[in-house]
């Protein structure tokens, strides 16, 4: 019997080393340490990024932005903006930045495999003409995820394809997908809000308060 969840622990790099080598020489000299013309088209096409963050005590965040293909902004080869769209309000991300800076992003182009990689150091941005630089639908974000860059790299597609995420004939039926709604409900455990309510309110915040 097992006496506890996790066992044979590995400690070191020369333990990974000697499990799983070492990259490749293309990998090792993959990254680039600004955004030159390829990284710019990446970006301009993905309509969809992750950004990782972590407070100053190490607690880490992975939270999605979203929005029509090139909306995050390129100021220069150094510097970008993830405009801050309207969100649940529990600010994860921003809040992680304000005590630590340093922020890891992935860019997903739908079809493709491969992703784009960027690490830097982030700031909150309030600055008016960038915010009218990423206008969508008529309104301008209050504020933007400021990045200075400092890596880019291109990640290969053995994630999705193992996935197999682009591939429809692999999509469960609507029927088999977990229930939003039912989750929230439970996970809140609010007297009186149940699922009927929760759908409701996120039908709400989806229709009427995407920008």
């Amino acid at each position: 019997m097992r006496q506890k969840p996790f066992e044979e622990i590995v400690q070191t790099e020369e333990e990974l080393r000697d499990l799983l080598g070492y990259p490749s020489e293309l990998v090792t000299r993959k990254s680039i340490t600004h955004i030159d013309d390829h990284v710019r088209h990446f970006i301009g096409l993905s309509p969809m990024a992750f950004l990782a963050t972590s407070d100053q005590m190490g607690y880490c965040d992975v939270s999605p932005r979203g929005d029509a293909a090139g909306f995050v902004h390129i100021i220069d080869d150094k510097h970008l903006v993830v405009p801050e769209r309207p969100g649940n309000r529990r600010l994860d991300s921003i809040r992680n930045i304000l005590t630590n800076p340093n922020i890891g992003i992935i860019f997903i182009i739908p079809g493709l495999e491969e992703t784009l990689r960027v690490n830097g150091k982030a700031c909150i941005t309030r600055d008016e003409h960038l915010m009218e630089q990423m206008i969508a639908h008529g309104k301008r974000p209050l504020l933007g995820i400021g990045v200075e860059v400092e890596e880019c790299y291109i990640h290969c597609a053995k994630a999705f394809k193992r996935s197999g995420l682009w591939d429809t004939n692999q999509w469960l039926e609507s029927a088999s997908l977990p229930k939003v709604s039912k989750i929230l409900a439970d996970h809140a455990n609010m007297k009186g809000i149940g699922e009927e309510d929760v759908a409701k309110s996120l039908r709400e915040t989806y229709e009427k308060r995407l920008y």
